[in-house]
């Protein structure tokens, strides 16, 4: 492994967004961290492996009390062979076992397994589509709580009729959102992670500023996921999908868009930003971020 480096990119102030302080005081055991690390894009090529080791490196120095991924780990099972697919989830996970802490995970749309035609995959294979993933690696959605703090993790990823994604939160997990938010009642806060964004201003800076989102790459029921967030104590959106880091408040709560473990699919930095994840401090109610650049470097050819 080389030299563990680490790099500060990016440090948020705690953040309450103009909300009123609360009266009580947090007790210390309330305080944690966790790690939000999306866009790993693993792959035995481009020395991905050797990248995603060294930020678990990295991660285990920090020591977070548990690690969130933010979705496509792997590159990737949308137009691949099922034996591809396979080898590819198998990287993963062998790597990932590095982790000295819980992992959870976020379903990224290259977890999708053969989706597109030239896959080869019919609809029919038994893990076609996210059942692989759920095999594998979790739940498409689902929640879970650390100390004081509720997480909920869903799933953005639709399919059309000719079988490509877009981005999108479905009926089902809607309906579920509301019971889950409904469960822990209003004073909890809540974090909320999602591969595909919920709200951006990437294309803008990325593209050009009257640069709109095509369906692949936002939630395009986004406003109807806020509504329902809104009502609650949420705190914080995580999303990844776009390579891409921002810190956008809007209504009581930050929408960060997290950068990328591989950057520019492990060919160097995108729009300056360099291969990294995001590590957030818990306490009370209150949070900050940071951007850790975990030193890793493409080789010279």
């Amino acid at each position: 492994m080389k030299k563990l480096g680490l790099f500060l990119i990016i440090t948020g102030l705690f953040i309450s967004c103009q909300q009123e302080p609360k009266e009580t005081k947090p007790e210390k055991n309330d305080n944690f961290s966790f790690v939000f690390m999306t866009d790993i894009h693993v792959m035995p090529e481009k020395n991905a492996t050797e990248g995603l080791l060294q930020a678990i490196d990295t991660i285990n120095f920090l020591a977070p009390d548990f690690v969130l991924t933010g979705g496509d780990n792997i590159m990737d099972a949308l137009g691949q062979t099922y034996g591809r697919s396979d080898s590819l989830y198998n990287l993963y996970e062998e790597i990932v076992k590095k982790l000295e802490m819980p992992i959870y995970s976020t379903m990224g749309n290259h977890e999708v397994f053969g989706l597109y035609e030239r896959s080869g995959i019919d609809p029919d294979h038994e893990e076609y589509g996210k059942k692989l993933y759920e095999n594998r690696l979790a739940k498409r959605f689902y929640s879970f709580d650390h100390k004081n703090w509720h997480f909920v993790v869903l799933d953005g990823i639709g399919f059309t009729e000719d079988r490509k994604y877009y981005g999108i939160i479905d009926s089902v997990q809607i309906e579920w959102l509301k019971q889950d938010l409904e469960s822990i009642g209003k004073d909890k806060p809540v974090v909320v992670s999602t591969h595909i964004p919920l709200l951006s201003v990437g294309n803008q800076v990325m593209r050009g500023p009257t640069e709109g989102f095509s369906e692949s790459s936002i939630i395009t029921n986004a406003q109807e996921i806020m509504i329902i967030l809104e009502q609650y104590n949420v705190k914080l959106v995580l999303q990844g999908h776009l390579h891409f880091l921002e810190d956008i408040c809007y209504n009581g709560i930050h929408y960060v868009t997290a950068g990328a473990v591989s950057s520019n699919w492990w060919k160097g930095q995108r729009f300056g930003i360099e291969e990294g994840f995001a590590k957030i401090n818990i306490s009370g109610e209150e949070f900050n971020w940071e951007y850790v650049d975990f030193g890793w470097e493409v080789e010279e050819e």
